[in-house]
């Protein structure tokens, strides 16, 4: 084994769990010699340690990349893609998409891709940022006005008796037929090369593990759930976990490609951002 673990930064929700079930604790699969800290940590929390370089290993957002990209390198594999699905915009009474002007929008992060998304679909947007797992019961209690919904919210949000203004995902592919990524998965490019490569072959092979164990693999991600049932806890980490992680593939490629040009043409991030991958 390597005398110092890696340090490993994710999300602490269920589609992260689910992909590195086979690094919790013993691991389950052949790690190449590699250890793993798990380093747990909301998904702004990880865009903003990976600007001090304080990660090996992280989860970013898409959006958080471009601020790291002299730092850090993606991996192909571990995105979060939504095909035809993505962020939700959700509000207190039923909104259009002109009314959005009226009011500021709680927003999980400034440097999410959500924020981007919301963005690139209504650049006068006024936000604000919460955290995450507050802003839906924000909006049902009035407290805000609209919400910028991720992670299990999107699938919880018709419980709290608010009402959906638009899914930025269905936008996204509504707009350029095109999967709306989200999130990635990054290593420190000061990594030797070989061992970037090693690195990504395992945390594929974690994923893998988890597809074919899938109901032990759920039964552990359950438990970063925040109270979702079984039924939503698979539904949830099957909207995440799917082909485009175990490989971006061309479509995922470009669907990356794509969000950040047009992100770059809006003065949104900047135009110079190297878009490379570990090979």
């Amino acid at each position: 084994m390597t005398t110092k673990p890696l340090t490993l930064g994710h999300s602490p929700d269920p589609d992260d769990a689910f992909m590195f079930y086979a690094l919790a604790g013993q691991p389950k699969i052949d790690t190449e010699g590699l250890a793993f800290e798990h380093v747990l940590s909301d998904i702004q929390s990880c865009n903003e340690r990976a600007e001090r370089g304080e990660l090996d290993i992280t989860a970013l957002s898409l959006h958080g990349y471009t601020y790291v990209a002299d730092k850090y390198r993606m991996t192909t594999c571990g995105a979060s893609v939504g095909d035809g699905y993505g962020p939700l915009l959700v509000s207190k009474t039923a909104r259009t998409k002109d009314q959005l002007r009226d009011v500021p929008i709680a927003v999980p992060g400034v440097r999410t891709t959500a924020y981007l998304a919301l963005k690139l679909y209504f650049p006068q947007a006024r936000t604000k940022s919460l955290p995450f797992d507050a802003i839906l019961d924000a909006v049902a209690a009035g407290t805000e006005d609209v919400g910028l919904l991720i992670h299990e919210g999107q699938l919880t949000w018709g419980d709290y008796g608010v009402h959906k203004v638009e899914d930025l995902g269905a936008w996204w592919k509504r707009e350029t037929s095109l999967p709306l990524p989200l999130g990635i998965n990054a290593v420190r490019r000061d990594l030797p090369d070989d061992l970037q490569r090693k690195i990504q072959r395992v945390l594929q092979r974690s994923i893998e593990y988890g597809l074919e164990h899938r109901q032990a693999a759920l039964a552990y991600a359950k438990g970063f759930g925040r109270g979702i049932d079984d039924a939503r806890n698979d539904r949830f980490v099957g909207m995440y976990v799917n082909d485009f992680t175990l490989d971006l593939g061309d479509r995922g490629r470009k669907g990356v490609t794509t969000l950040l040009q047009r992100a770059a043409a809006a003065g949104l991030v900047r135009s110079d951002v190297p878009l490379d991958f570990v090979t």
